[in-house]
């Protein structure tokens, strides 16, 4: 435990703001000698607030050194308590505070949209702003979750899920329509009245209204074979079997409510698995894991709350949320979400009934999940202490960053990096870089190699040198390797010492003789090329690891060249829009043949002038 006499020193510096505090909600920052962020939180009056803090009324040792490391403050006031929940809510998704609780998010989850901005509705899936006009049904846990649902759904209802362009081009059906998932209106298979019906019964079953539609279905079945129209009813009843399947999948169907999102948090070893569920529609939409970071002394309800809050920072809350604990604050926290949803909101925890049954199973998926949790983190730890024991680290790496390029014959290339730790792989750090040097020859790795060097470690040197107090976007590694060998290490040494990099460990790693896995070998400054044993568990991750990086490279390399060979010269023309690159080709038919047309030519086509004409002309023509 830290000595008093730190503390009291932190406590004598927050004492200093008293004197100007108002006594007034806000949200308050409290900062180290560094200037980096320790804590973000919120008061009903900060004066109150900051006034503990200086008597040293803390009662757990994670916030007397919190106190002891505070060397400034900086406040927030708000109009009310809600306001400056949902700004601290936001600070702390932003800053990730140390001693706050705070968690990997990726911001938004896939619905599933039936479009209505065309005569024949288009179901498909969704992620991000809900800008189209249409119906959106979710939120759903993940891409996978929505891609069966949306398969067994087309087999289900039949609708179209091509695009308008490929639905306007059809002239036959296309294999969807053959395997039973599409019931071809693109070519007038099904009329404009019978699609409307399949649309309707689709919201409707989406609504939560499926035993209706179920119902409905089974009638006109019946009806169908006592017509003796045997094919007919058989359709309805791959129809029937398709929906059955969807609620199978579901597996907890509520009956007690139709729409909520439901946390289960369970915590061991302080450590904390947060499970959350979403229903809507009385349906379940899947679920997700969480194992946000925290201090170990902190009460499981305060990790929780806090969560609940953050998750909600860029999302619209449910009209009812269900937690496992009871929390503190819910009443100012469901005012608060209520305030940005638009709607009431209720939190409550389930103690008997339908709603404790299904948070108990909740509850049991969040303790077996932890437990393989940390069961992988124990595997990952001895891995990153075989990687320090490796290439010499004082300890094992928290941030891991492997580099490589991709081009054909020069052209199109791309540099990248991936990042991996404790975590496993951090994919939202992940950079690629678009070569931007002219005077590059074409297919020099070392150039390329040295270009996302210097351009990547500038910008951490920049921010690092601005001593900002924005969370830095371009945080410094433990360990770079490069994917090479002794002429790619030389070029990444030659970089960190013209930018002053230290700190900061090397090594390049090649394939061995005919490229063959298992034999690597590794470079580092100042020392003897190196391999490893061809069973080390070691050996496996750092392989992984370059794989990955190469995996991210190339994918990054084909977009580019699919999206240059798809690349038309007449959207470098300024002032030709769409609607006027559509007339110019197809009046002329390519691209190639305007690059070949007259002055007059260009100007005979409808909405080119006479001036924009020329500007065309030049364009392809600049010497004459």
């Amino acid at each position: 435990m830290d000595s008093p006499e730190p503390a009291l020193k932190g406590a004598e510096r927050i004492t200093a703001y008293l004197k100007t505090l108002p006594d007034a909600p806000g949200v308050y920052r409290m900062l180290n000698a560094a200037g980096d962020v320790l804590y973000v939180g919120k008061a009903k009056s900060l004066k109150k607030r900051v006034t503990s803090y200086a008597r040293g009324a803390v009662h757990s040792e994670r916030l007397m050194r919190m106190v002891a490391e505070t060397m400034e403050m900086v406040f927030v006031t708000t109009a009310s308590e809600t306001e400056a929940l949902l700004l601290e809510s936001n600070l702390i998704k932003r800053l990730k505070p140390r001693y706050n609780v705070s968690y990997r998010d990726d911001k938004s989850f896939p619905n599933i949209l039936l479009r209505e901005d065309h005569p024949f509705p288009q179901l498909l899936k969704h992620r991000g702003a809900k800008t189209a006009k249409g119906v959106y049904f979710g939120p759903f846990a993940s891409a996978g979750a929505v891609n069966r649902t949306l398969n067994t759904l087309q087999r289900a209802f039949l609708l179209r899920s091509c695009s308008d362009s490929v639905f306007a081009a059809r002239t036959r059906p296309c294999l969807l329509f053959q395997i039973k998932r599409c019931s071809a209106p693109c070519v007038s298979r099904i009329d404009l009245g019978g699609y409307h019906e399949l649309v309707e019964e689709a919201e409707s079953f989406l609504n939560g209204k499926s035993q209706a539609v179920q119902t409905e279905l089974k009638a006109e079945m019946t009806k169908a074979s006592d017509a003796l129209d045997f094919e007919a009813a058989a359709k309805l009843r791959d129809r029937l079997k398709a929906m059955s399947h969807i609620q199978s999948s579901q597996g907890v169907n509520p009956a007690t409510f139709d729409e909520a999102d439901l946390f289960a948090a369970f915590s061991e070893g302080g450590h904390t698995c947060i499970q959350v569920f979403f229903f809507r529609a009385g349906q379940n939409w899947g679920n997700r894991p969480y194992f946000p970071r925290h201090d170990r002394d902190l009460p499981l309800a305060e990790v929780l709350e806090s969560f609940v809050g953050q998750f909600y920072d860029e999302r619209t809350a449910p009209k009812l949320i269900l937690a496992s604990e009871e929390l503190a604050g819910a009443g100012l926290l469901a005012e608060a979400l209520a305030l940005r949803a638009g709607h009431r909101v209720e939190i409550s925890t389930p103690q008997r009934g339908e709603k404790r049954e299904i948070m108990e199973r909740a509850m049991t998926n969040a303790r077996e999940q932890l437990g393989r949790r940390m069961a992988e983190n124990s595997a990952q730890t001895q891995l990153l202490e075989g990687v320090a024991d490796v290439f010499g680290l004082e300890q094992p790496p928290r941030r891991i960053e492997v580099y490589d390029n991709s081009h054909i014959q020069g052209a199109h290339a791309l540099g990248a990096f991936i990042v991996a730790g404790p975590e496993g792989f951090e994919k939202a750090q992940y950079r690629k870089f678009n070569i931007k040097a002219e005077d590059l020859t074409p297919g020099d790795d070392y150039a390329m190699m040295r270009e996302v060097l210097t351009r990547r470690f500038a910008r951490m040197m920049k921010e690092e040198a601005a001593e900002s107090l924005q969370p830095e976007k371009w945080k410094r590694p433990d360990l770079v390797l490069i994917d090479g060998g002794p002429g790619q290490l030389s070029i990444a040494c030659q970089v960190f010492a013209d930018l002053g990099v230290e700190d900061v460990a090397l090594a390049g790693i090649s394939k061995g003789p005919d490229r063959d896995a298992g034999r690597e070998h590794f470079y580092m400054p100042g020392k003897e090329p190196f391999r490893l044993d061809p069973k080390s568990p070691v050996l496996y991750y750092l392989q992984r690891l370059r794989d990955e990086a190469h995996r991210f490279v190339i994918g990054g390399h084909r977009k580019k060249r699919s999206a240059a060979i798809g690349a038309n010269p007449l959207d470098e023309i300024a002032g030709v829009g769409a609607g006027r690159k559509r007339a110019l080709l197809q009046h002329f038919g390519s691209a190639r043949a305007v690059a070949g047309a007259s002055l007059s030519d260009l100007s005979s086509v409808g909405g080119v002038s006479e001036t924009l004409a020329r500007k065309i002309f030049d364009f392809f023509h600049p010497g004459g």
